[in-house]
């Protein structure tokens, strides 16, 4: 049985929002990026006791803190992101999660993307070795003019990070909007490496955002394959629907039940069970 999850600040600013129309889709996990209009990271502790007071008073869990580790560009200097990358570790550890996105950094306009691998590889190696030390889970997200956005790049920072510490997030839509076929190009390489799943869809024209399943980004295909070899972890719901930008994503309340409506159709098709559907909460993320 898989889980279903959601960019739950996709739905509204505001956490009540967010929990009751999680709620009406019988989503009960969340991967948590944003609240209040301010980044997980951003959160001062008394914040952060609130959101999880209420989860815990509502059984929401979080499956995976959706940081912007990563997301600086490779020439920016480290050290401060360093520092924040530790105030991630503390989120997740306090909101119960052992898993935290990141990214592979942005590469300079213009510029070859190989002239930056050694230093990439360097700043990840740091990253996960203390995700390691610490006990928690790296999920390395494809995203558009990083390092790793291109099937091939992913699979060389797999290749020289792949541990129990170190996986893969794989987003359909983000692989689109590079230009590469998510099923027939990337999923062969890097489906030894996948341990999430981003449900977002996305046409080649245009490089739109459109629900699971209506667009370029062979979604049901990849969802196929992953379950016929026994996939039971995570798939988190990014619709970018509405709007979206390099550091967030938006689709509001109406839109968000077009999303989640779009994954339980695919999930049906494939005869696939899902948490919610038995309203029993897994409590074994990763």
């Amino acid at each position: 049985m898989v889980t279903v999850s959601a960019f739950a600040d996709e739905i509204s600013a505001d956490l009540k929002e967010q929990l009751d129309v999680l709620d009406a889709e019988g989503i009960k996990h969340i991967e948590f990026r944003s609240v209040w209009n301010k980044n997980v990271l951003d959160l001062s502790d008394d914040e952060l006791r609130r959101v999880r007071e209420a989860l815990d008073g509502r059984g929401f869990r979080i499956s995976a803190v959706g940081s912007p580790i990563g997301k600086i560009s490779i020439i920016d200097d480290f050290a401060p992101h360093l520092a924040k990358f530790e105030r991630a570790m503390d989120v997740a550890k306090y909101l119960g999660t052992k898993c935290i996105r990141i990214f592979s950094f942005f590469i300079p306009t213009g510029h070859n993307a190989g002239d930056y691998r050694d230093e990439v590889l360097r700043r990840l190696t740091q990253l996960a070795e203390r995700a390691a030390h610490s006990g928690l889970v790296l999920l390395h997200e494809n995203e558009k003019e990083i390092y790793g956005d291109e099937a091939e790049r992913c699979l060389d920072i797999m290749r020289e990070l792949h541990s129990d510490n170190f996986k893969f997030a794989f987003d359909p839509a983000n692989f689109v909007q590079c230009g590469v076929k998510p099923f027939s190009e990337a999923f062969p390489l890097l489906r030894p490496y996948i341990e999430y799943i981003h449900i977002k869809d996305a046409v080649f024209e245009g490089r739109r955002v459109v629900p699971a399943g209506q667009g370029d980004g062979e979604v049901k295909q990849i969802l196929q394959a992953m379950f016929v070899n026994g996939y039971d972890g995570v798939l988190s719901i990014e619709p970018h629907l509405a709007q979206a930008s390099a550091f967030a994503g938006f689709s509001g309340p109406a839109l968000f039940h077009v999303a989640a409506a779009a994954l339980k159709d695919l999930l049906k098709a494939l005869n696939q069970p899902w948490d919610g559907q038995s309203g029993d909460a897994r409590n074994d993320i990763l």
